[in-house]
């Protein structure tokens, strides 16, 4: 089922959102890059956009790669992960361009002459999207135009069944702070990460197929977690799943917190898929 990586790796569990999110970076967001990397295969010398770059897992290995005679131009709606970026390239990566901002309102010729030789986006069509979904098809529209024709563009979403059944306990456990109101149904499937039509390595490739890119390869990338009540609270507070507490005062985010954990030991979850799919294609010359 992939690698087993133990809660401890992770650390501390530090305050603020973006840190919440860095927190996650051993046990979840380096093991995706990785695995994404081995698939998009950044190049010496090329010129690469990585669009929702979080706080840079897939742009420091990437600007590593093209080296100095390189270029990689990482955005990130999210001004805190930007500022972890640039922190941890600190001097050393001139290659490397960290800005806040949305990459996909940007014509390809205003970024990079003749466009991208490699756009990547790991985890990140959705929070592009806002959260909306029906925004998706055109952010990966927008990604596709970024790529010289013949460049590379490679995605990467989480797998179908990433995370369950977190969204389906979480949504129970929110449904009281609502008056219960809410359908629990309904906050499980806005807190779903997954993308509708992208759930599996086939399904995933025909989607980007139709977006106009060519020889579309898509592979699993499995992750197996071993949850702790650490983890699991660190799987909401460090995910686009947070979305879903922000909203919340503290009083009323620890009580969530509290019905939630006590759920996974009700049901003895002591473990959690987070598997990605990564889809690689080629824009047409």
């Amino acid at each position: 089922m992939g690698d087993v990586l133990e809660a401890e790796e992770a650390g501390r569990v530090p305050a603020g959102p973006a840190d919440d999110h860095a927190a996650l970076d051993a046990v979840l967001w380096d093991p995706i890059a990785a695995g994404v990397l081995v698939r998009s295969q950044p190049r010496f010398d090329e010129v690469v956009l990585d669009a929702g770059c979080g706080d840079g897992a897939t742009a420091l290995p990437t600007a590593e790669l093209v080296g100095p005679g390189g270029r990689v131009d990482a955005f990130d709606p999210d001004e805190a992960l930007v500022a972890l970026v640039r922190d941890r390239a600190g001097d050393r990566m001139p290659q490397l361009r960290p800005s806040v901002g949305d990459p996909t309102d940007r014509e390809a010729a205003d970024a990079a002459e003749g466009g991208y030789d490699l756009v990547q986006c790991t985890l990140g069509v959705r929070r592009l999207a806002a959260g909306d979904l029906d925004r998706v098809g055109g952010v990966v529209q927008r990604l596709v135009a970024q790529a010289r024709p013949g460049g590379r563009v490679a995605i990467a979403v989480w797998a179908g069944g990433s995370f369950d059944p977190l969204p389906e306990i979480l949504a129970g456990a929110l449904a009281p702070e609502y008056g219960g109101a809410a359908d629990a149904s309904e906050l499980a499937e806005s807190a779903n990460p997954t993308l509708p039509g992208a759930e599996t390595p086939g399904a995933f490739a025909r989607l980007l197929s139709g977006y106009g890119l060519i020889g579309v390869r898509s592979a699993l990338v499995p992750l197996h977690l071993e949850l702790d009540e650490e983890l699991a609270w660190r799987l909401v507070t460090g995910t686009t799943l947070r979305t879903l507490i922000d909203v919340l005062d503290d009083d009323a985010v620890e009580r969530v917190r509290t019905r939630a954990l006590a759920a996974i030991a009700d049901r003895s979850i002591a473990s959690v898929d987070a598997s990605v799919l990564v889809a690689v294609g080629r824009r047409p010359v």
